[in-house]
Order: structure tokens, then C-alpha cells, then sequence
């Protein structure tokens, strides 16, 4: 790599050259879920449906902590337009985030982008799932996580489907040379997944090795359209810890039966 390394790249001319993609902060079903993992329920307590679930009060500290960094970066660093999943503790941690420069920048909600649907598996911990849904707790270890599509519900390549037309739009779109995506942690893993060329083992590897934070920044880049987007940065929570945030995963070996 020349002089400049991976960030010289996003100065060339071109279309979007930067993806920042950005998970929610800690929300009240990542909490509902972790303490009925815990306290080994079946059933994780959550009233609302998946979409509507909001941030905690750590998630807004944390989508505050995502604003000091932003409102930190130069003009040619912010980004050109704004992406964001249609639920809504994605919705707020956008909208807490990039509060202190409204500006010019362009903010479109976008449904490919919503967390991945569990279908039967909905509000079920592992426990739940192997006791109530014993066929397919069978089918989930048979097929892997990778491919494993519950009934109603998607596989992570289902959601790989999703990503690729998204990006194909963004491509064909002039969003600027800065697109920020605000979605959530199996989406983002994803988008490395395609955005590389990553196979199965090397996605699932990478799942269980760094599994993505609460309000993490991940940087893909690349010098122009059509050539290859190269990793500048995962899972960054630099950010929280220079503003004394709590850092909070809510993830697992079993990520698959949780809601996120």
C-alpha cells in the first residue's frame, strides 16, 4: 500500500468510496434477551413487536457518544447521505447521532436494511427453542447458521440477498462519496460477507471471534466504482470509551434465536 494507506483512497474521485456502517445502540430487547438467556426462560419479555423496540438509556449514551465522534470529523469525512433500517432503535441512534450537523446531508429510510426476521423463533431464547421447537432446533444445527432459514423467518444469506441489492442502488445512486448505514449487528457482518467475498467458514468465524458492539463504527473503502471495498476499520468503540460509555455486545454463540 502506498503512502497514505487505506485512507488516502477515500480522496479520489468517483461514487461512494466510504461506507461507514454503524450498529444501534443497546436496546430494550438486547437487555430482554440477554437476562432471559441468563436466567434460562424460554421466553424472552418483550410487549412490543421487533420493530418498535426502542434504545435503553446506555443506547442513547451510546448514540450520544456516536454524535461527539461525528460532530469530531472534518467535512470530507461526514457523511453525503444517510442510510438507515426502518426499526427504531436504529431510526434513534441515527437521529441522536447525527443531530449536531443537520445540513444538507441526505436521510433515507430503507427496509433491506431491518435486522434479520426470525420468523417462528421470534422471542424464543435457545432454551426456548431447543424445549418448544425441538425439529428445528435439529434443522439449525444440521444446516448452520449460514443457511438455516426458520420458518417465516430468513438465513443469513437471505439478508446477504437483501445487502446486494442495496448496494447495487447505492452504486447506481449519487449519494456522495460517504454513505453512513445505521442497521444492526448481523446486518453489518453481512456486509463485510459481500462486500469481500468472505465464504461460510470465514463468516462464521468472524462472528464468533468479534462479534460486533453496541454503536461500533465499521469503515469499508475503496478507491472507485466497481473496484473492490477493503476493510478500514471494525468494530470501533473508541468512540464510547473517549466519552466514558458503556460498552455492551449482547451477542452469542446462539445470536441466531436472538433479537438484536
Amino acid at each position: 500500500m502506498k503512502k497514505g494507506g487505506l485512507r488516502a483512497l477515500v480522496d479520489q474521485p468517483g461514487g461512494a468510496r466510504t461506507l461507514i456502517l454503524v450498529r444501534h445502540g443497546e436496546s430494550a430487547a438486547n437487555v430482554a434477551a440477554s437476562a432471559a438467556e441468563a436466567a434460562g426462560a424460554e421466553i424472552i419479555d418483550m410487549p412490543v413487536r421487533d420493530a418498535d423496540v426502542p434504545l435503553t438509556t446506555t443506547g442513547t449514551e451510546q448514540a450520544t457518544a456516536l454524535r461527539r465522534w461525528f460532530d469530531s470529523r472534518p467535512r470530507e469525512e461526514y457523511p453525503d447521505s444517510v442510510w438507515v433500517s426502518p426499526y427504531r432503535r436504529a431510526a434513534e441512534t441515527a437521529g441522536i447521532a447525527l443531530a449536531g450537523r443537520p445540513g444538507d446531508r441526505r436521510l433515507v429510510t430503507d427496509e433491506r436494511l431491518r435486522d434479520r426476521e426470525l420468523g417462528v423463533l421470534d422471542l424464543l431464547t435457545h432454551r426456548g427453542v431447543e424445549h418448544r421447537l425441538p425439529i428445528e432446533a435439529a434443522r439449525r444445527r444440521r444446516l448452520g447458521k449460514f443457511y438455516y432459514r426458520p420458518p417465516g423467518g430468513e438465513s443469513w444469506a437471505d439478508v446477504a440477498l437483501r445487502i446486494r441489492s442495496f448496494l447495487a442502488v447505492l452504486d447506481a445512486d449519487d449519494t456522495g462519496p460517504t454513505a453512513l448505514v445505521v442497521s444492526h449487528d448481523a446486518v453489518i457482518l453481512l456486509f463485510r460477507v459481500v462486500c469481500e467475498g468472505l465464504a461460510e467458514p470465514d463468516a462464521l468465524r468472524l462472528a464468533a471471534t468479534d462479534p460486533l458492539l453496541n454503536g461500533s463504527i465499521t469503515r469499508l473503502v475503496r478507491p472507485d466504482q466497481g473496484a473492490p471495498w477493503q476493510v478500514d476499520g471494525y468494530n470501533d468503540v473508541s468512540h464510547l470509551l473517549t466519552a466514558g460509555a458503556d460498552v455492551t455486545s449482547h451477542t452469542s454463540k446462539d445470536d441466531d434465536v436472538l433479537p438484536f
